[in-house]
């Protein structure tokens, strides 16, 4: 077992990495200073996240280029193809947020451009806040083109709760004016803006379930990407045990199943062990039914409190009388994103909405 942690993403801007962006920068302008972007570059770097540090690099690139917005655009046009790295490139994209805004239709374009090499999603959503109606005509007509990293911008960059960018509050007040952008992408080819569309509808179901349902309930569902949108869409109201979702997945009855097992092992752990969870669930209805099976951890929290936190697992059809079988096991460590504390943690299973078992584990820290 490999011990050795992984590197912190930040690290994608490590001096290396830097160093290359200062030499292929002067590979396609001579005149460019190497030493001087590096100095701005690298400038209190250890204490920079990786968003800041991408910032810093575009700066850096303002203050050592020409100056003038146009002509460094063409330096940084000959550049991306020669960054080859998919998040390091997002510099430049930044470089058309922070210094592009006056400039609306080259800035779009560069950034049309530039998303091939590394998604302008964070930086094209300036361009949204200065002018909505513009940005929205234009990313209308790129989830009509033929490059799927275009299109997928023209989901991305305008889902209302982007992760690691700053939320447009005017579209999650009234998500509409993307409407056109998501029916155009509803059955891409590319799975890569397939789940783009999908995420961009799930974060609308956080404030508008109903008008995401109203929309994929005219789509085509024998469409085998659109189906696949339509669920991926739907995970978080499906979590909820919301009736309307769980009917686009078929799973609009109450399952009519006995639960023979459903068990955690080991039912006392420390902090950084696994647990398997199993159940076993046999039909009792006289005609197939269709099953989203998940299941509920409830985290103790710091207060003694509990949180609880839905898992997918399975979606099946289950004939009459047919058993099932499932076992998921399941990392008990820190994360970023979750601190664990000692105590018990109850399971629930949830089958079409509903929880229909429980049990739980001791943890101990």
């Amino acid at each position: 077992m490999n011990d050795t942690a992984a590197p912190a993403l930040k690290e994608i801007f490590n001096r290396a990495r830097l160093q290359s962006i200062a030499a292929e920068t002067k590979a396609v302008y001579p005149p460019f200073d190497e030493q001087a972007f590096l100095a701005l570059a690298e400038t209190n770097l250890e204490a920079l996240g990786i968003m800041q540090r991408m910032r810093q690099v575009a700066t850096s690139l303002h203050a050592t280029l020409p100056g003038d917005y146009l002509r460094n655009l063409e330096i940084l046009t000959a550049l991306a193809p020669r960054i080859n790295h998919g998040f390091a490139s997002i510099s430049l994209s930044e470089y058309v947020a922070l210094y592009g805004l006056e400039h609306f239709d080259v800035s779009m374009n560069a950034l049309k451009f530039f998303t091939r090499f590394g998604s302008s999603e964070f930086a094209i959503r300036h361009f949204i806040l200065s002018d909505m109606s513009r940005a929205l005509a234009t990313m209308e007509e790129w989830s009509r083109d033929e490059n799927e990293h275009v299109r997928r911008l023209a989901s991305e960059g305008c889902r209302p709760r982007l992760p690691w960018s700053f939320q447009i509050k005017a579209l999650i007040d009234d998500p509409s004016p993307v409407a056109t952008i998501l029916e155009n992408l509803r059955s891409d080819d590319a799975l890569y803006v397939r789940k783009s569309v999908a995420n961009h509808l799930n974060d609308i179901t956080k404030d508008h379930p109903r008008w995401v349902l109203d929309r994929i309930s005219t789509w085509p569902k024998e469409n085998k990407h659109t189906a696949w949108i339509i669920r991926q869409a739907l995970r978080t109201l499906v979590k909820k045990g919301d009736a309307s979702a769980l009917a686009h997945l078929g799973a609009h009855e109450k399952a009519n199943v006995s639960v023979e097992v459903f068990q955690v092992t080991p039912d006392a752990l420390p902090l950084g062990g696994n647990v398997r969870i199993s159940a076993s669930l046999r039909s009792k209805s006289e005609k197939p039914q269709k099953l989203v099976i998940d299941y509920a951890v409830h985290y103790v929290k710091k207060g003694g409190g509990t949180s609880g936190k839905i898992f997918k697992w399975k979606e099946l059809s289950l004939q009459p009388g047919e058993l099932c079988t499932l076992s998921i096991s399941r990392a008990i460590r820190d994360f970023t994103t979750r601190k664990h504390y000692p105590g018990l943690h109850l399971i629930q299973l949830m089958v079409n909405g509903k929880a229909l078992a429980d049990t739980a584990f001791e943890l101990s820290i």
